[in-house]
């Protein structure tokens, strides 16, 4: 088996469906050796944001010279970005290979009648059994869906981090904060201490409630946390309380205000960490954090002309993207490139996101679940009059290159007024990013 063949196997597993519960994966593992065992680690889990804390956390552990297992998903461009260790994907040669060995595990359980390991649960299985053979020194471990019933909750965290939640995956998860509440905050175990994001009253209760009955310190993050020096797109300043502590002048490079509350919760997780024992310099803390990059979300990812890719899927994103674009770029002419899966509130997405553009071209990311584009054209237009349909995701980004082009000078002899956003899906961010890189590279010669 090589990578391809590897990755191809992975994904065929859709077919079995997908089905939250411990008891697979569980026993998945067992006949891996419990690899999950093996190692320490973070659980974080929340509806936005769990990539961003992820990476901070993973940065700042890597930074003080700890070897670092990142397990996150979904992934971008490729799919070895879902498990790194030191920040550095694994390698294709030995993918394949544990994907042989968790082949034969899988052919032997259901053989002895137990179901087919899900998609998810065959990743988790890689993730862990990779972290394991690496030694690492601590995974930071970002749930797949959920928490209560996901496949990474088979791990005992030294810390557990919910980050912001808000409506997504009602189906699975519930049609209530309180619901969804109680599914993320399943990954609080006993004794284990508990740091959230600020939340909604309704999600807040839940949570705090879950860290009482199983006796975890609780460290609700705050905005008396944060105190801004600078805010800027691309860069921002801040101190940092932590008890009587002050932090000074830290800096991150993930755009959008709400990364300051990120930062925060991400930096509660080391300061908890130190208090256990971790050796984590304040050198290593500074560095982590200026050096996470995450791309994909609110990511410029050219400036001329000004592209900016942001996976904004639920409204809660989608209302984040849009604020931002009122915050730094309100004087700009946005032609919005939107694409949505049809398992999400689609509805909402689009009305928040057509709100803040000027013109937008509706397509699809490569997706069985994508929005037909003439059905997210029939809602977009609930919302805007300027709306184009383009089914190809390229043609679409050419065109709207070119209309940044035939960008006006205004009377002083400034041009640049025009923006172009891509938005919706994680996949048609991913997937445009490909594009675009490409086309940058091509460019350069």
């Amino acid at each position: 088996m090589n990578y391809d063949d590897a990755v191809k196997y992975i994904h065929n597993i859709s077919k079995f469906g997908s089905k939250l519960g411990l008891q697979n994966i569980t026993e998945l593992l067992k006949r891996l050796g419990d690899p999950h065992t093996a190692f320490p680690s973070v659980h974080i889990a929340g509806t936005n944001g769990k990539g961003s804390v992820s990476a901070m956390i993973a940065g700042m552990l890597h930074q003080a010279g700890y070897r670092v297992g990142l397990f996150i998903s979904p992934y971008l461009e490729h799919f070895t970005e879902r498990i790194r260790v030191n920040l550095k994907e694994i390698p294709g040669d030995d993918l394949a290979n544990l994907v042989q060995l968790i082949k034969e595990k899988i052919d032997g359980m259901v053989e002895d009648g137990f179901n087919h390991p899900t998609e998810f649960e065959v990743v988790t299985a890689l993730g862990f059994l990779w972290f394991a053979r690496q030694k690492v020194d601590i995974a930071v471990v970002e749930v797949g869906l959920g928490g209560r019933l996901d496949a990474t909750n088979v791990i005992k965290p030294l810390v557990s981090v919910i980050t912001s939640i808000s409506y997504d995956h009602t189906r699975i998860l519930g049609s209530s904060l309180s619901d969804i509440a109680y599914e993320k905050g399943g990954i609080i175990k006993p004794g284990v201490p508990v740091v959230s994001y600020p939340q909604p009253a309704e999600a807040e209760k839940v949570i705090a409630a879950l860290a009482d009955k199983r006796g975890c310190y609780y460290h609700p993050v705050t905005s008396e946390q944060i105190r801004v020096r600078n805010d800027c797109f691309s860069e921002q300043h801040f101190d940092f309380t932590w008890k009587s502590e002050i932090w000074e002048d830290l800096i991150i490079r993930l755009s959008g205000r709400h990364q300051q509350l990120n930062a925060a919760c991400a930096l509660s997780c080391i300061m908890i960490l130190k208090e256990s024992g971790f050796d984590i310099p304040k050198e290593a803390i500074y560095a982590g954090l200026k050096n996470t990059r995450w791309p994909g979300r609110l990511e410029m990812i050219c400036s001329n002309p000004a592209i900016l890719l942001d996976g904004a899927h639920n409204p809660s994103g989608a209302a984040v993207l849009a604020d931002t674009i009122r915050q730094y770029f309100s004087e700009k002419q946005i032609h919005l490139i939107l694409g949505v899966l049809r398992d999400k509130d689609v509805e909402a997405v689009t009305g928040i996101l057509c709100s803040a553009a000027h013109r937008v071209t509706v397509t699809r990311p490569s997706n069985p679940r994508a929005t037909p584009p003439e059905q997210l054209a029939a809602i977009a237009e609930k919302y805007h009059s300027d709306i184009n349909i383009c089914f190809n995701l390229e043609e679409a980004i050419e065109h709207a290159i070119e209309w940044t082009q035939e960008d006006t000078v205004d009377e002083k002899g400034n041009s640049g007024k025009r923006m172009v956003i891509i938005s919706g899906s994680l996949y048609l961010v991913g997937e445009a990013r490909t594009i675009l890189r490409n086309k940058r590279i091509n460019t350069q010669g």
